[in-house]
């Protein structure tokens, strides 16, 4: 017996998580940009960063309150989590499986995490004893994989989101508030946020500033991170404009201070994506191009902060 959502896919987008989710709300007749998914999430202006700029940096953080933020938009995120060194992982296992084929007969789509590649797949199907899924490079399995595979890893991750509408949207105040609230008390890196050997905010762009100084950044990660935070402070200044034209007028002076400051960081990190691209060869064996890293990102660093406070002020600017 197979069972698939006819059009429910992944969208392209270096922040896997936020590709899936727009691949479900689009299935579920969401309209909206994916610039705002970015900036309503608080994907658009966090960073997190290892101390050697491990690839794991983008994803290795609770991300619970960030996808709690979707319920102002009108969705609902139920997760179900499981590790493998837990005793009830298995349990977990059996859980998510019947879980989400509850939720695919039910029309509701699914995304889930390392369905192949450390990366988040959107589920799409299921047949006999796999799941279905699209995302990046889901080439050897097929797009399937099997129900009890999933989590028994060398990461060892058990991660499954179901994503249902719920149609109470929140105004467009709230939605603002709770998102920039995020963001700022993310950039302080709360430690039931963020994890050992990882920094948020100005400490996340004084990790990955130090690592190149003291020649330990990992070659992947480097490229890794600078296409993935490159790709939010995009969104970032995307999602502003549009934030600009739904806001009331008190707080567009200082919208307007933040797009400012979010151009120039991610004019920086898309330099550094020049420099440093994805898939990586040897770039980080130049220490010419260490260097203007360096300076590139002392720049973005500057701009992130001045950024974060125009968020702070805009923040403090609503009613």
């Amino acid at each position: 017996m197979e069972k698939r959502l006819v059009g429910l896919s992944w969208k392209c987008s270096w922040v896997s998580q936020l590709g899936c989710l727009k691949g479900c709300l689009e299935y579920l007749g969401d309209i909206s940009s994916m610039a705002w998914l970015f900036g309503i999430t608080g994907y658009a202006f966090i960073i997190n960063m290892h101390e050697t700029v491990c690839p794991s940096s983008p994803t290795t953080w609770d991300g619970t309150p960030m996808s709690k933020l979707i319920e102002n938009i009108g969705y609902v995120d139920e997760a179900i989590f499981g590790l493998l060194n837990q005793p009830d992982f298995y349990e977990k296992q059996v859980l998510s499986w019947e879980k989400i084929r509850r939720a695919i007969d039910e029309g509701f789509p699914c995304y889930g995490w390392e369905l192949e590649i450390p990366e988040f797949y959107v589920i799409n199907g299921y047949s006999e004893n796999e799941y279905f899924f699209s995302g990046i490079e889901p080439s050897s399995l097929n797009n399937r994989r099997q129900w009890d595979e999933v989590g028994k890893t060398e990461i060892g991750v058990l991660e499954m989101h179901i994503i249902k509408p719920t149609n109470l949207v929140a105004d467009i105040r709230k939605i603002v508030k709770d998102s920039l609230g995020f963001i700022l008390k993310h950039s302080k890196s709360p430690p039931e946020w963020i994890f050992p050997k990882y920094k948020a905010g100005i400490e996340g762009f004084d990790y990955w500033i130090n690592a190149i100084k003291e020649n330990k950044a990992n070659k992947f990660g480097m490229a890794y991170n600078t296409a993935v935070w490159n790709e939010c402070r995009q969104y970032g200044v995307e999602f502003l404009r549009e934030l600009k034209d739904k806001i009331d007028a008190k707080s567009s002076k200082l919208i307007d201070e933040a797009i400012t400051n979010y151009e120039t960081v991610s004019s920086n990190l898309k330099s550094l994506a020049q420099l440093f691209p994805f898939p990586p060869k040897d770039e980080l064996d130049d220490l010419n191009l260490r260097d203007e890293a360096i300076k590139i990102l002392e720049s973005a660093k500057k701009a992130e902060s001045n950024g974060l406070k125009s968020l702070e002020e805009t923040l403090n600017s609503i009613n």
